[in-house]
Parts: structure tokens; C-alpha cells; sequence
């Protein structure tokens, strides 16, 4: 099993959830974030200056068996890119095991 998380624009969220949905990833957990980017200029919006220092992300979460990892990274790829600076990271780890709490049963049919 592999524990997929993404960092991505908040804009983009609804197009990767259709996107995850479309592959058939169905669960996931997410959390609005914010970050520092490696972007250091301002935005000047009708004349005010804004800083970009603190940007706001949404954070997800999947746990998906290892032969959904590629289609679920390719569904983020292809639905949150802008090619802009700012589009987010993926980070892929292992995940030793997982439990069902309501009935103990472990292993990668959980995730089902």
C-alpha cells in the first residue's frame, strides 16, 4: 500500500476530486493549509501590494493499494497543474499495514 499526499492550489481542488473520483479513488481525507513557497516577489492587485510568503494550500491525504498508485498520481498531475509556480508537490511513502477498526480485519482489501 502506498500513502499518496498532495499539495495543491485550493483552486483546483473540485477538478482533482472529479479527477480521483474518475480513477475510482473514492476516500481520501484533506485539510486547508498554509505554506511558504519559494516564490519571494509581492502581488499588486488594483495598486495595493500583497505578499506571497503565506499561501493558502489543500492538503490531501490517499491510502491506495500499490497498483492504483500510478493512476492516482497521473489523475493529480493532469488535473491540478497550471504550469504556473505555485501548482503543489506529491509525496508517495509506504504504509506497512492498515486496519478496519469496526470489524479488525487488516490488509489492503480495508482500503475497499
Amino acid at each position: 500500500m502506498k500513502k499518496i499526499e498532495a499539495i495543491i492550489r485550493k483552486s483546483k481542488y473540485s477538478v482533482v476530486k472529479e479527477a480521483l473520483h474518475d480513477v475510482g479513488v473514492n476516500f481520501f481525507s484533506y485539510w486547508d493549509v498554509t505554506g511558504l513557497g519559494n516564490e519571494k516577489e509581492g502581488h499588486v492587485y488594483r495598486g495595493v501590494s500583497y505578499s506571497t510568503s503565506d499561501i493558502q494550500r489543500r492538503y490531501l491525504s490517499i491510502v491506495v493499494n500499490d497498483d492504483f498508485e500510478e493512476v492516482t498520481i497521473q489523475a493529480i498531475l493532469n488535473s491540478a497543474g497550471t504550469g504556473e509556480v505555485g501548482d503543489g508537490k506529491i509525496f508517495v511513502s509506504d504504509v506497512k499495514e492498515c486496519y478496519r477498526i469496526r470489524t479488525g480485519e487488516k490488509g489492503g482489501d480495508t482500503l475497499k
